[in-house]
């Protein structure tokens, strides 16, 4: 059965992979442009000090621009996505969220997403669109009683104001803004779980959540209210000194909390997802978002992960039926990658880059290296002024997990299909040296303590 995307008036994706010869020569594009904040200022106080800001200040980040919310409602909103995805349903209560985790049915990761339960019947999905094309398409192709709404990006959105305003307030000194904000402290809310508040008769929702290792909250509201919450944050900020997170300092700050968000949908080459590939555009994520970096496969499949090599075996639960099930069964017992965070050393960083290194953030594939042996490839990358020197987010082989160990990594773009993957094409190797993730303490020990 094919499914039209009634959206859909461009090339799809399968189409443009027949007409480029493959996916990677799709998809690979050297020294692919950031994607940027839309709406948002790159910098306000300086990205330096905005990074600064998550571990010894409060910092505000307003969210309501970057990402697509799918709005999915009706009386088969839960068991649709049950059938799509590997989370547990069982005791998820209004206001809750979870990392979503849709995969195929050879178990790799389509990509992520934040899901936040409203009520029984409904639910939003944040995030990229691509875990919410894997869920439109199964909720059109099956006999599901549901509804879809897509509100996306303020990049992507043709006129017209978010449905939803999300701002973060995050940091050492988070929890005194908020209180002073609030009049006290908010009630005890279980981490990843929300609450219902209000200021000056305006309700909404304070999200209890976390970034760059440190805590916090974001609230989530309806659109027409968010300049009236967000200018009673900032006032009650001034006297702790909050800082207005640009887009720069924004885009680096899940490393340290060990987030990778743009892993590679694992859709370009089953036979049996070639009619989704049909359903999604050419000029969509999946589509345009490209592949680069000194690691270079001719096989995609190589770049496709598991969600037990990002470390999400915690929230994958086999109490049901789901795409990929069988899989994952045998994949918890075969994992042979591990999500690591990279500490550069700083004589290479400044050896390559300078004294000053600038604003750095790269999602390129870079080659990791221990000895001559290829242990891996990085994620998300970027220069951390408050660490001095660059960290990255790689997934390695299991031998070189363990903490201190040393591996280089070659930072440079392979120009892609016609030439050797493994050809010497002269790039700087910078020593780094394996640490956990994530990479913050307090995000690897305390962030799910609800206390």
């Amino acid at each position: 059965m094919k499914i039209e995307n009634k959206q859909q008036s461009a090339p799809n994706l399968e189409e443009a992979m027949q007409q480029a010869g493959g996916p990677m020569k799709l998809l690979w594009k050297p020294n692919n442009k950031l994607h940027a904040v839309p709406v948002v200022q790159p910098e306000y106080a300086g990205w330096r000090l905005e990074q600064a800001a998550y571990g010894d200040g409060a910092a505000f980040s307003d969210l309501s621009h970057h990402m697509s919310d799918l709005f999915i409602e009706g009386p088969d909103a839960q068991r649709l996505l049950m059938d799509v995805s590997a989370n547990d349903y069982q005791n998820f209560v209004d206001g809750q969220a979870k990392q979503f985790i849709p995969v195929t049915a050879q178990g790799l990761l389509i990509t992520d997403g934040i899901l936040m339960r409203d009520h029984a019947n409904k639910y939003v999905l944040s995030g990229v669109p691509a875990s919410q094309n894997w869920v439109r398409y199964h909720g059109l192709k099956g006999k599901y009683d549901v509804e879809f709404e897509i509100d996306p990006d303020s990049g992507t959105r043709k006129g017209g104001d978010p449905k939803l305003f999300r701002f973060q307030v995050q940091g050492a000194r988070a929890l005194e803004v908020v209180e002073r904000c609030f009049g006290g402290p908010l009630p005890k809310t279980k981490f990843f779980h929300s609450t219902e508040v209000s200021l000056g008769g305006r309700s909404f929702r304070a999200f209890r959540h976390g970034m760059a290792g440190t805590p916090g909250y974001e609230f989530i509201g309806n659109w027409e209210d968010g300049q009236f919450v967000k200018d009673a944050l900032f006032k009650a900020g001034e006297p702790s000194g909050m800082l207005h997170i640009g887009g720069k300092a924004y885009f680096t700050n899940g490393i340290e909390s060990g987030w990778i968000p743009t892993p590679t949908p694992a859709i370009y080459t089953a036979p049996e997802l070639e009619d989704y590939r049909r359903f999604i555009s050419l000029f969509s994520f999946e589509g345009m978002r490209g592949i680069h970096g000194s690691y270079y496969s001719d096989n995609i499949e190589d770049y496709y992960l598991s969600p037990f090599e990002l470390g999400y075996g915690k929230s994958i639960a086999f109490n049901h039926d789901f795409i990929g099930r069988e899989a994952l069964e045998r994949a918890r017992e075969q994992q042979l990658r591990t999500k690591v965070t990279l500490v550069f050393n700083p004589d290479d960083v400044r050896k390559v880059f300078g004294d000053d290194t600038g604003f750095l953030l790269s999602y390129a594939r870079f080659r990791v290296e221990a000895g001559a042996e290829l242990a891996g490839m990085t994620f998300y990358t970027a220069f951390i002024d408050p660490a001095k020197t660059i960290l990255s987010l790689a997934v390695v082989s299991d031998k070189f997990a363990k903490p201190g160990t040393e591996v280089t990594v070659s930072w440079g773009e392979h120009p892609g299909p016609g030439t050797d993957p493994n050809a010497d094409l002269g790039f700087p190797k910078l020593r780094a040296t394996v640490q956990p993730s994530p990479y913050s303490e307090i995000a690897r020990t305390t962030y799910r303590n609800n206390n």
